[in-house]
């Protein structure tokens, strides 16, 4: 694993408008301040999602239902759950978004309001996240990063 490289392949996959510029932000920002880790995370869980969602039938799509009002996307498990449906036929990448499982969790009816999306960052406090574990998630989306459909 290395980091640098990590976001070199991130960076040679990423929409080149809509998330390029801040992901090679994020980059400088880490390699000047490595404690910034814990600022960077919310924002490399957030790519990790839409990285997935742009391998689904959800992406780039406006949703809404028949009066005009915004239907609501799936996130979390059903969103890395829709996406191994459709993409069944790449038995690497679901090998790989199966892996990804570790990153989210099922909300339950005690943790209304205090989770974001089910996402592990939700759940997490930030003194509790390392830069081992950024740097793990930063090589995870590096790893799916060539699946994308920007």
């Amino acid at each position: 694993m290395n980091i640098r490289s990590d976001f070199k392949e991130i960076l040679n996959y990423a929409h080149m408008w809509n998330w390029a510029p801040d992901i090679a932000l994020m980059q400088e920002i880490y390699n000047d301040y490595d404690n910034s880790y814990s600022i960077l995370t919310p924002f490399a869980y957030c790519y990790l999602e839409e990285l997935i969602r742009s391998t689904t039938s959800e992406y780039g799509r406006d949703y809404v239902d028949s009066k005009g009002n915004p239907k609501k996307r799936k996130t979390g498990m059903a969103l890395l759950n829709l996406a191994i449906e459709e993409n069944k036929d790449n038995l690497e990448y679901i090998e790989l978004l199966n892996e990804m499982k570790k990153y989210f969790k099922l909300s339950t009816s005690l943790d209304n309001g205090d989770n974001r999306n089910s996402v592990n960052h939700g759940y997490m406090h930030p003194r509790f996240w390392t830069q081992n574990s950024f740097e793990y998630l930063i090589h995870d989306i590096a790893r799916l990063s060539k699946y994308s459909k920007f």
